[in-house]
């Protein structure tokens, strides 16, 4: 089990961006016969690249298995069970380095669907991770991650109907399976309320607590709730991010009306629209300039935020998966901000002053990327209604 007296670790989703040539999976098409065992032996140099730069916490692709559950593809059904060596090999990987691992499956894997077919689908996705979780031999707390699902114009039916997709899940997927707050449907307090009719163990999401709290819960006291959902002895973990706050540009079509109108000096536009450059009378595309969408999750974090959460949460003990677009560049870069801003809750996370300089030498001499702009699993995407 998790030995709570372990600094509190810090980890990232899926994608490594700072260091070029990482795979976390087989992405290969069907037609090319992708592997687990093919992604294994991506993310094992993962596992290395983990143990060099010490993060200790890292969030598995769901697409690890490509194809495992496609109902048309019944060639792949198979692969997890053919890669069982394969899969122990690496948990024990991963427990030598004191790596702990999660999945997250897409915003399409849903219990609460009011279609049969989709919530029987969903469950073949989720039991097919957590066995792989099995599989590597992780302990309790290398968990499965989802949300509540869609409204489908009822809010309390969902939830209800969340309870009956629990209720069908096999033994071994409730036992990883942890329900997250999201940001647009489902609150902590309706995390909460599942809980205490499931069982379900739950993961706070800072982030999403601040744009979906109707009903005015402390943040405080709704983090040590879901805490206490753990069972002792596994330490809980939590899921923290920061805003995006700069300027959006967004490119949009000029219809003919709109042309005509540029032409003839009439407004193109909405009243109050600003555009990135004066757009000429003949421009087919503009570029609109817009406020952030608070749900959306920055490319670092804010260390004074975080900061500030941390000192709230003084004396409670959880890891921190960073959600910020950035990925590992983001956490090596919260280390050094964190001893220079708040050296406190660096020491929780057993931040030192080398941790810092690798950080600085990261930042340096990492490639000029663009983060990932494609929304996180846990973004505010859409889902089918």
């Amino acid at each position: 089990m998790t030995d709570i007296a372990h600094p509190l670790r810090l980890g990232f989703p899926v994608k490594v961006m700072g260091r070029p040539g990482f795979k976390s999976n087989d992405t290969r098409r069907w037609q090319k016969n992708p592997h687990l065992r093919c992604s294994l032996e991506q993310v094992d140099a993962i596992l290395d690249y983990l143990r060099e730069t010490r993060i200790e916490m890292y969030r598995l692709s769901s697409d690890l298995a490509p194809y495992a559950t496609h109902p048309d593809l019944p060639q792949f059904h198979a692969m997890v069970a053919e890669s069982d060596a394969e899969l122990r090999a690496f948990g024990a990987k991963a427990r030598a380095y004191g790596i702990r691992l999660s999945f997250h499956p897409s915003q399409y894997v849903l219990l609460n669907s009011p279609d049969p077919d989709l919530t029987a689908k969903s469950i073949l996705d989720l039991a097919s991770q957590s066995e792989m979780l099995d599989r590597m031999g992780c302990d309790a707390e290398a968990v499965v991650i989802t949300h509540v699902g869609g409204v489908y114009d009822d809010h309390a039916a969902s939830r209800e109907r969340w309870i009956r997709g629990w209720e069908q899940c096999p033994d071994h997927v409730q036992r990883r399976l942890v329900l997250e707050n999201d940001d647009l449907r489902f609150s902590a307090a309706d995390a909460l309320w599942l809980h205490d009719r499931t069982g379900v163990r739950l993961v706070f999401d800072y982030q999403h607590f601040w744009c979906l709290n109707p009903e005015g819960l402390a943040l405080r006291d709704t983090l040590e709730r879901f805490l206490a959902t753990w069972p002792e002895g596994v330490r809980p973990k939590i899921h923290f991010s920061s805003p995006r706050t700069e300027m959006r540009a967004v490119k949009q079509a000029i219809t003919p009306r709109q042309r005509a109108a540029a032409k003839a000096g009439r407004p193109a536009g909405r009243a109050g629209e600003v555009t990135a450059a004066p757009v000429k009378p003949g421009a087919r595309v503009k570029t609109v300039l817009r406020p952030p969408i608070w749900t959306g999750h920055a490319d670092f974090t804010n260390p004074f935020e975080f900061a500030t959460f941390m000192r709230t949460a003084q004396d409670l003990a959880f890891d921190v998966m960073l959600e910020g677009k950035a990925k590992d560049i983001s956490l090596l870069k919260l280390r050094g901000d964190l001893l220079r801003f708040a050296p406190d809750v660096a020491a929780r996370f057993g931040i030192t002053a080398e941790d810092a300089a690798e950080a600085e030498g990261a930042e340096a001499d990492a490639p000029l990327a663009a983060p990932e702009q494609e929304a996180d699993v846990d973004e505010g995407a859409a889902l089918a209604f």
